[in-house]
Formats: structure tokens, C-alpha cells, sequence
């Protein structure tokens, strides 16, 4: 993946919110993250003390309750997306539902990162992108697999007898 700096809303643990820049991954060094502020300062974040990372559209940084601007954190009916559907519950904010994708991308964060990225429920909301780490969760669940129609296995029919299948064809009309 490149490097390009992408817009993040940090919540610490116990509430605090940090805005800047971080790369879409691989952003975890010697425990700490290296978040570029919006002052153009780098801030040096405890990872321990972090309970997600929100990729936004817009900082909202006038809003210092729901920066984030997350919408529902549930689906309402399934998703539209291919994905573990997964429920993820914390130690101090609301669970959160949303698609993880399910490839080597899901183990390099797991191993790298040490966490989830996911995809939120609202794709009209502000937040694009979560990621979360393992040690802001308290509970990881898996709600379904959700795969798109067109990438089903197509099903042979066997094709029904009609009334008029051992005639010839000029004979059928």
C-alpha cells in the first residue's frame, strides 16, 4: 500500500480525542503511534491507550463528543458487501457492527496492526474506515458471512420435460 496520510479521529481510552493524519496501515511502531496533528506537530500515542481510529471525511473538530459522526453502529437488515459480518463490543463505548473482509489483509492487520480495520454500517456517515485494536475489545463476535449474489456458485436446473419435447421440430408448429 502507499504511504499517503490519511484524515483520523483517535479515541483514547477514558474519552480523549486526538485528530491528524495516519497511513491506512502498518502504523504501529515499538507501541506507540505516530499520529501527524493537524498543526502539522507529530504526537506520539500510547497504542495501549487507544480504543479506535476512526478513518473520516471530515475532521469535525468543533464536535468533541461525536467527532466521528458515526450514525448507527448497527446494520439494520444485512449488509450490502462482501465480509465477515462481525459485532464488536468494548470496554467503554457502544458495540459496533461492520465488515471485516476476509483475506490476507485481514491476517496482516491482525499481525502488523494488531487489530481489526472494518468497514461501519453507515456509508453515508462521516467515518469510512475503523480500525480497532485487539486490546480495546472486549468481545469479538461473528454475525454471518455476507458474499455478493454474482459471486454465488451459478446452479445447473435440469431442465423440465415439456408437452411437446419428442416431436421434431418442424412437426411443432
Amino acid at each position: 500500500m502507499g504511504t499517503a496520510q490519511k484524515k483520523v479521529v483517535v479515541r483514547m481510552l477514558g474519552g480523549a480525542l486526538a485528530w491528524g493524519y495516519l497511513p491506512q496501515s502498518r502504523f504501529v511502531a515499538e507501541g506507540q503511534v505516530e499520529l501527524m496533528g493537524v498543526d502539522g506537530r507529530v504526537k506520539l500515542l500510547p497504542f495501549n491507550d487507544i480504543e479506535t481510529i476512526a478513518y473520516v471525511k471530515d475532521f469535525n473538530v468543533d464536535d468533541p463528543i461525536d467527532p466521528e459522526r458515526m450514525g448507527r453502529r448497527a446494520y439494520a437488515v444485512r449488509p450490502k458487501g462482501d465480509g465477515l459480518w462481525v459485532r464488536l463490543g468494548f470496554r467503554e463505548v457502544p458495540a459496533l457492527e461492520g465488515l471485516v473482509t476476509f483475506d490476507m489483509g485481514l491476517l496482516e492487520a491482525l499481525v502488523e496492526d494488531r487489530g481489526l480495520f472494518l468497514t461501519p454500517p453507515d456509508a453515508r456517515s462521516n467515518t469510512v474506515r475503523v480500525f480497532v485494536p485487539r486490546e480495546a475489545l472486549r468481545s469479538v463476535e461473528v454475525l454471518g458471512w455476507v458474499t455478493a449474489p454474482s459471486r454465488r456458485a451459478k446452479v445447473e436446473r435440469p431442465r423440465e420435460a415439456g408437452l411437446f419435447d419428442d416431436l421434431a421440430p418442424g412437426e411443432r408448429e
